[in-house]
């Protein structure tokens, strides 16, 4: 008989042994929300697997929120939407997020970087989440819309209590979820007015120009279009560079090698989102009657692929997954979904990610706890609420990879 994880108990933690003796037990476990696979092989088909679809649209129904503008606003983001809607909407925003667009940005992400750690490079200790990781995400996600720069710490609070609607707690965070999507929109719906009557060399021009010229984009699509881009995108990467330092601080070595070998960026952050992912399972929903490796799924049904115990299973990954930034030949993780709905912002995550880590371990040597922090549950998305932080100060102000 399958094991049971209750993943809607905000204390449940999907990287715990409990899961991991699931994972010995069978394939695939119960849950409040449908089955949790366990597997890589069977996670992996199930994301591939034209019988299911995203599967995200009943996420505030399974929470118990049914109406309301969230519940609204929530059906109609690319996470929710299927078919020709979902192709439609992703096909126009995705010229933005090019693989060569955002690698041109990759100096101005090395110079943020920089800018940021300089403030308290000198001081050997550091609450990251607050004065890194925030507004490393949020600034690079204005720089990609094209919002003022010295706004980002208010679309940071927006993004971050809108960011709850990915939590266990999402009912009792409602109020704030919902105060978060008024006050995002409407400052969304101001820079689209503006766009209108101030074009200029930016996404939200570039949209605003599809809307007027192609009756394909509506208004409301391109506004909930944008309030998701600008939330989604601050609040996974923040939450995933603070799993990256967690990740580090329990191995330290692996921390001085990445400064050694800074080309390791990306190597680093594919390790990192295999063992230590924000989003701790990505959803599935039978389109019809599956029978799925024996388990009968019915339209309908809910699969969420856990996405720790899938990137840790050592039938995939090797009899010792462990973490290593010099490995070469893993299995692709699941920390960007798959099939159709594969996130569409992948390539500026990795980008941005890779930049980041390495010049951080170069100029935060010796990384320790400076306490225990804050977290959210591990279990929906996670990631670190406070994460202060101990490490050895460098002489002189530039490191050989600053850009002078």
């Amino acid at each position: 008989m399958a094991a049971f994880l209750d993943l809607a108990d905000p204390g449940f933690n999907v990287t715990s042994p409990a899961v991991h003796q699931a994972r010995e037990q069978d394939w695939y476990a119960v849950t409040p929300y449908g089955w949790a696979v366990l597997r890589y092989a069977e996670g992996t088909a199930v994301l591939k697997d034209k019988r299911f679809q995203q599967g995200n649209a009943r996420w505030p129904a399974q929470n118990g929120v049914h109406d309301g503008a969230f519940a609204q606003w929530w059906g109609e983001t690319l996470l929710s939407l299927e078919g020709p809607d979902h192709l439609r909407l992703r096909k126009l925003l995705g010229p933005a997020f090019r693989s060569r667009t955002i690698e041109a940005m990759r100096p101005q992400f090395q110079a943020l970087a920089h800018e940021l750690i300089d403030r308290y490079a000198g001081q050997g200790r550091v609450e990251f989440v607050r004065e890194f990781a925030e507004p490393y995400a949020a600034r690079i996600i204005c720089l990609l819309l094209g919002l003022p720069d010295d706004e980002w710490p208010q679309v940071a609070h927006w993004a971050d209590d809108l960011g709850k609607s990915f939590g266990v707690n999402l009912l009792q965070d409602l109020p704030r979820i919902e105060a978060a999507l008024a006050g995002l929109s409407g400052y969304v719906d101001e820079v689209i007015a503006d766009r209108q009557r101030h074009p200029r060399a930016d996404l939200v021009t570039t949209l605003v120009t599809a809307h007027e010229h192609d009756d394909t984009l509506t208004r409301r699509e391109l506004s909930v279009g944008l309030v998701f881009l600008a939330f989604a995108g601050m609040e996974t990467t923040r939450n995933q560079l603070g799993l990256a330092l967690q990740t580090f601080l329990a191995h330290p070595d692996q921390w001085a090698l990445l400064a050694q070998r800074p080309e390791l960026g990306g190597n680093a952050v594919e390790e990192v989102m295999r063992v230590n992912p924000t989003v701790t399972w990505v959803t599935r929903e039978a389109t019809e009657d599956v029978d799925l490796y024996g388990l009968a799924v019915p339209r309908g049904g809910i699969v969420q692929v856990l996405s720790h115990a899938v990137g840790t299973d050592p039938r995939a990954m090797g009899a010792e997954p462990g973490f290593d930034i010099t490995a070469t030949n893993r299995p692709q993780h699941s920390g960007f979904g798959g099939g159709l709905h594969f996130c569409l912002g992948h390539f500026v995550a990795r980008t941005d990610m890779s930049v980041a880590l390495p010049l951080l371990a170069a100029r935060m040597p010796g990384i320790t706890a400076d306490g225990p922090g804050e977290w959210l549950p591990v279990s929906g998305n996670t990631g670190p609420v406070r994460l202060p932080l101990r490490f050895d100060r460098v002489a002189g102000a530039l490191t050989p990879s600053r850009p002078r």
